[in-house]
């Protein structure tokens, strides 16, 4: 790797941290504007709602001080890698989300993986058949599935495949009650994850395919295309190793600007399936109006799309070496 592409992934990194630094801010004045007292929470839970008992719980966890010395303690203890202590499992908030984090990256990162391969193949599909039936049908599959409510789609994956038909499970990520090891653990967990990998994915697929598709047709009217052609190739040949090949670039360039953004779509998803990772994390934590958590989850969650990006230009600039770092 050269001089050049490391100060430039330095360069990247310093601005990502900087990026950081102001969604963090952002997002605490976000999590206080928001209606709902955590005391008042905490003290339901507990059956007791005296005034004595409220404040007890505020100078506890420090929500009885001005809203400014609340954001310097947050941003001082992000500075040295402390996310706090969560109001209601009381303990830490990074150890909480990294227990979770397991689960949220298998699930994201089979539907990622899902959604850019079937995206790519039929987007190579409908372009290779352009303007024939299965381009029309995969336009329209795609334009339908990107025009679904997530939500929607998973309840509706959820009553088909496991409640009339009684396919695949509905919830969770392991069948409740049973001590599996080894490959029986993976099959149980492998059947338990297609469901929401695939109504999470499918969106994605949408995107892809319809970009894919888009691209190759654009690139083939080209005149590198129409030269390799004019020489006698063979029309796969050119398919594949012409349009294909420069095709792909924005279509990298979208998957790893959306890589990170699978966890805001894994909310609603682990949500319907009952999926124990962040998703379903911050979900729990907002209706518990615990702010240390929400924040953590806001801060790892915007630090994986800074890295995405960052990785994106890394892959962008060697896929092309065209670009100019």
């Amino acid at each position: 790797m050269s001089i050049k592409i490391l100060l430039y992934i330095a360069g990247r990194a310093v601005k990502g941290l900087l990026v950081l630094l102001v969604i963090a801010v952002f997002n605490f004045f976000l999590i206080r504007a928001a209606p709902g007292d955590p005391a008042q929470v905490m003290a339901g839970e507990a059956g007791a709602t005296d005034e004595v008992f409220l404040q007890q719980l505020r100078e506890q966890f420090g929500l009885d001080q001005p809203l400014y010395y609340q954001l310097w303690v947050y941003i001082n203890n992000m500075l040295h890698f402390d996310m706090g202590i969560t109001y209601r499992q009381q303990m830490p908030v990074f150890d909480l989300i990294m227990d979770r984090m397991p689960a949220t990256l298998l699930l994201t990162g089979a539907a990622f993986v899902l959604s850019l391969l079937l995206g790519v193949l039929a987007g190579v599909v409908a372009a290779a058949k352009h303007r024939k039936w299965p381009d029309s049908a995969i336009t329209v599959a795609a334009l339908v599935f990107y025009a679904t409510p997530l939500f929607w789609l998973a309840m509706m994956a959820s009553l088909l495949f496991s409640v009339y038909l009684d396919w695949l499970p509905s919830f969770g990520m392991q069948t409740v009650g049973e001590d599996f090891a080894g490959w029986d653990k993976v099959r149980d967990i492998g059947i338990h994850l297609v469901l929401p990998a695939a109504t999470l994915g499918l969106f994605f697929t949408a995107v892809y395919a319809r970009m894919t598709r888009t691209s190759m047709i654009e690139t083939s009217r080209l005149d590198f295309v129409k030269t390799a052609k004019a020489k006698g190739m063979k029309p796969s040949r050119v398919l594949y190793r012409h349009v294909l090949r420069n095709a792909l670039l924005p279509v990298v360039t979208l998957a790893g600007l959306q890589a990170g953004q699978l966890i805001g779509g894994a909310v609603l998803t682990e949500t319907v399936f009952a999926w124990p990772g962040i998703g379903r994390l911050m979900f729990d934590a907002l209706f518990q109006r615990d702010y240390n958590l929400l924040l953590g989850v806001f801060f790892i969650s915007s630090a994986m799309v800074v890295l995405f990006n960052l990785i994106t230009d890394v892959i962008y600039c060697v896929v092309d070496p065209r670009i100019e770092l």
